[in-house]
């Protein structure tokens, strides 16, 4: 487009010996100075951002065990000492951030056929299950010992079950690995009957006070309550999550804003309200977990949808014209984070492949913001502008000064759930620049 303007207006000027104004040259067909790539891009292009991003995290974490006084690797535990750990890598297999990777891998496989992605779920999942009798074992000799599947043998949070149990779920549906479906029963037990609840059966902590409500917690919840009942077929676990969703929302969601407070404490009044990107992030990807495996005519399911629309509308509103958005949602001179964008993109496009949202008012959005993530990958696939793990704060330098960094883990599952999804929008919705603005090709 640039040479065909600049050859209309040199041979303009050649012709009629005039300079370029508002006469001689279509100014309104300038290309804009876009900070970032403009327009729908490339399949091609989005899988190798992908693969960037695999190929650095199938080396940085090893699907091994070490012996940390020999430097001995194995894949498999049978007896396990004090001695025996994960091998180190630059993130941790067990965490609620991996179980959100886990399940990026295993869409990006889904939406590209390439297997790779769900092997490394698979192969890692598979290496922590076959070893918990061993290190059950030593759990019960040494309690107080180093154990490096404390967590998934003793959850003593939503973090250390939620988000890995739902994983392993998909994981267990795709491979039909037998030693994954006791993980999964004892996390969804501690879920379902051991973590801290407000009088009303709304998950909360106690800390930093008490009867604290995190929005966290809702994907820290809802999408292993959703993938459980969707395994076992009870409709006590969809309950129980729509349940947390509307009653979160009663609490926490601003309808003038259509965005959620970071945090809610039991008896305090007024309540701070914090903005926090990711955390709106986790919530919008529990209401799109669970509207994924929901009945359409589950009663409660409408009332789910309708929030989620609320809160995409929300959100679509703040988007940054860099594409991305903010660390504080409403507030501009916060920093621009990768993590949440990456989630806002995923659980959007997720929603326009499913029709739950209008195609034509949000694609142009999340192919933006997809074009602006891509900018945040770098050379070795590592994820740049992501904000370290996060508290509850209730002054807003809190916020503003969270760094930011390459191993904050919670940027990579997102980064691969949203080119999944990009692929798949893609694959289903054909665009076109129509004078200049990126919009979905409708012609018939």
């Amino acid at each position: 487009m640039k040479k065909i303007l600049l050859l209309f207006s040199l041979s303009f000027n050649v012709v009629y010996g005039q300079k370029a104004n508002d006469v001689t040259t279509p100014l309104h067909a300038l290309q804009p100075a876009y900070p970032v790539p403009y327009g729908a891009p490339a399949k091609g292009s989005v899988k190798a951002i992908l693969d960037k991003v695999f190929n650095y995290l199938d080396e940085a974490t090893p699907s091994q065990f070490e012996n940390r006084k020999t430097s001995a690797s194995f894949s498999k535990v049978s007896i396990a000492d004090t001695n025996i750990v994960f091998k180190a890598g630059d993130f941790r297999l067990t965490s609620y951030e991996w179980g959100v990777t886990y399940s990026g891998m295993l869409q990006v496989a889904k939406e590209t056929g390439d297997n790779r992605y769900a092997e490394y779920t698979i192969k890692r999942l598979a290496l922590i299950a076959d070893a918990v009798p061993a290190f059950q074992a030593l759990n019960q000799q040494f309690p107080k010992s180093p154990n490096p599947l404390r967590t998934v043998i003793s959850p003593h949070a939503l973090d250390d079950a939620g988000a890995i149990c739902a994983a392993t779920i998909k994981t267990y549906s795709l491979s039909k690995n037998a030693s994954l479906k006791p993980v999964i029963d004892n996390f969804i037990k501690y879920i379902s009957n051991n973590e801290y609840r407000l009088a009303d059966g709304t998950f909360a902590r106690k800390r930093p006070l008490m009867n604290s409500l995190w929005l966290d917690d809702l994907y820290m919840s809802v999408p292993a309550l959703a993938q459980m009942g969707k395994l076992s077929g009870q409709s006590t676990y969809y309950d129980d999550a729509i349940r947390q969703i509307l009653q979160f929302s009663k609490r926490m969601f601003n309808k003038d804003l259509n965005i959620y407070m970071h945090g809610w404490i039991e008896g305090m009044s007024p309540h701070p309200e914090f903005h926090w990107a990711r955390a709106n992030g986790w919530a919008l990807m529990a209401m799109t977990e669970l509207l994924d495996v929901l009945p359409a005519d589950y009663k409660g399911r409408a009332d789910v949808l309708e929030q989620y629309r609320a809160h995409v509308k929300g959100l679509a509103a703040l988007q940054a014209p860099q594409g991305l958005w903010h660390q504080l949602l409403d507030k501009n001179d916060s920093y621009l984070e990768t993590s949440a964008s990456a989630i806002y993109t995923y659980c959007i496009a997720r929603g326009i492949s499913q029709g739950w949202l209008d195609a034509k008012a949000y694609s142009p959005m999340v192919l933006l913001a997809w074009n602006a993530i891509s900018t945040k990958i770098n050379d070795k696939g590592q994820v740049e502008g992501t904000c370290v793990g996060t508290g509850m704060g209730f002054d807003p330098a809190f916020y503003y000064y969270r760094p930011t960094n390459l191993y904050a883990a919670h940027g990579y599952g997102p980064v691969l759930l949203a080119g999944a999804e990009i692929i798949h929008l893609l694959n289903t919705v054909k665009f076109q620049v129509n004078d200049s603005a990126t919009m979905i090709d409708d012609n018939k």
